[in-house]
């Protein structure tokens, strides 16, 4: 299966202050550059969805792409931007603030599309479901527009629709978000 990852790195990055959360220094290099390290070995291609700060994110040797809008709508909107670039029949998300993202990931959530026949799978682990830790097919791209177009924006509600499975991953620290400085 030849998968596209899509790093969501397009949001405003309120819960730190505003800053580019991608570019926030963790353990001595941007968070993108950890997701990168950890996800570029699972894909075929990685697109970083930006909206600000393109250059510093194009440094990284990655198509960067922006949100259809320039109304940082979310996650989806990240999405949207991917599957309309990406060269693969899956896209595979992770956001550019989880630098421990599972070096499984592509793997797990492969398998269980394969295994359930099923267009969306989701990571879960105890804390959760994990919605933008996803796997899904490019088919669904139509579908994703006319729910944005209708000014929904809820990643969960959209991934509902369409019968996603989800797979469980031992590791809660694989899915540690990061939106504060310290």
């Amino acid at each position: 299966m030849d998968i596209t990852a899509v790093i969501l790195a397009g949001g405003r990055g309120m819960r730190m202050g505003g800053v580019d959360k991608g570019l926030v220094d963790y353990q001595g290099k941007a968070m993108v550059a950890h997701v990168l390290e950890r996800i570029q070995p699972q894909v075929a291609q990685v697109i970083v969805n930006a909206n600000r700060n393109i250059d510093l994110y194009q440094q990284y040797g990655v198509t960067v792409v922006t949100d259809a809008t320039n109304q940082f709508d979310g996650p989806l909107a990240g999405l949207q931007a991917g599957l309309a670039h990406a060269e693969t029949e899956w896209i595979l998300t992770a956001p550019c603030d989880s630098p421990l993202l599972p070096l499984d990931l592509a793997e797990r959530l492969s398998q269980a599309i394969q295994e359930s026949n099923t267009l969306v799978a989701i990571a879960r682990s105890a804390s959760g479901d994990h919605p933008v830790f996803c796997l899904l097919h490019r088919s669904l791209s139509a579908d994703l527009n006319t729910y944005l177009n209708d000014g929904q924006r809820r990643v969960s509600a959209w991934q509902a629709r369409h019968s996603p499975v989800f797979v469980d991953f031992k590791d809660e620290q694989a899915f540690t978000n990061i939106n504060h400085p310290q």
